[in-house]
């Protein structure tokens, strides 16, 4: 396993990279149904509603998201080798 992290805005982005996935994890620190996201194509977009106001973040991806997660207002997005 390799890990790879970046920051982006506010969220700490951690990259792991195993033989057949990378998983992209980033803790929001907003609860679970602050968070929308959806994927098209090798873009992830996040968007975050703090109190009515919504912030947008995008993501690139190194493919196609295979599965999405937020949980305890920590993102996962899997993407497949």
């Amino acid at each position: 396993m390799r890990q790879t992290q970046f920051t982006d805005g506010d969220a700490q982005v951690r990259r792991y990279e195993y033989p057949d996935r990378w998983v992209l994890a980033a803790d929001l620190g907003v609860a679970d149904d602050q968070v929308t996201v959806d994927t098209v194509g090798d873009t992830a977009i996040v968007v975050i509603d703090r109190n009515g106001t919504e912030a947008e973040t995008e993501f690139d991806l190194p493919g196609p998201a295979a599965d999405v997660a937020v949980r305890n207002g920590v993102l996962t997005i899997e993407v497949e080798r």
